[in-house]
């Protein structure tokens, strides 16, 4: 029977601890590769590659750019001063309740003020002239209004933004407010001075 003597018995030992050791050396080197290999990608997506791609740092450092706000609040300002301005235009030339209470206060003040002797001229004056004069002076005023909107309208974008040009539907709707307050500014002159539709002679 052969013995083994200590050293071989040692050696042989250091040998199967060798053996034993290899796998989870092996195991160690590939998770260190693996580790390399993320890293090297973090990197890559990190930096500008050679196609001329902006890299994350480039990003940060661009200014946010900030929306225009929308270029219609002026429009939207001359539009409803257009339509209004018509519209005043309107009321001057077809009369409104204004009118209407005005020349109905101004008829019953003559009739207070009118004794029965008074003469039928005098009478109608007081009653009729100052009514009619009264449903006249409401309609110059609205048709004055109408004038001054739609002038006021039309010139608005010379004090704006410079090379920005008006809307067609607003300088027509202003242009008409402007004519419809012009006419009726001379018809209510002219109602007010008894050029047009005089009040009726009658015998004293």
């Amino acid at each position: 029977m052969v013995t083994k003597t200590e050293d071989e018995t040692t050696a042989e030992t250091a040998k199967t601890t060798e053996t034993a050791e290899t796998p989870e050396a092996t195991k160690d080197t590939k998770d260190t590769k693996v580790t390399k290999d993320a890293d090297a990608i973090e990197v890559t997506d990190g930096t500008e590659g050679t196609d001329g791609t902006e890299t994350d740092a480039d990003l940060d450092d661009e200014p946010f750019k900030v929306a225009e706000p929308a270029e219609n609040s002026s429009g939207v300002g001359q539009g409803a001063g257009a339509v209004v301005s018509a519209a005043l235009g309107v009321v001057a030339l077809s009369g409104s309740w204004v009118a209407t209470v005005a020349s109905a206060r101004e008829s019953l003040i003559g009739q207070l003020q009118t004794s029965q002797s008074a003469s039928v001229a005098k009478q109608i004056s007081a009653v009729y002239g100052d009514s009619w004069h009264a449903t006249a002076l409401v309609g110059g005023i609205f048709s004055l209004l109408a004038l001054i909107v739609g002038a006021v309208v039309l010139v608005r974008p010379a004090f704006g933004a410079p090379g920005k040009p008006q809307a067609v539907w607003i300088k027509s709707v202003a242009w008409a407010g402007v004519s419809l307050g012009v006419i009726g500014l001379v018809l209510a002159v002219a109602k007010y001075t008894d050029i047009l539709m005089a009040l009726p002679s009658a015998s004293s």
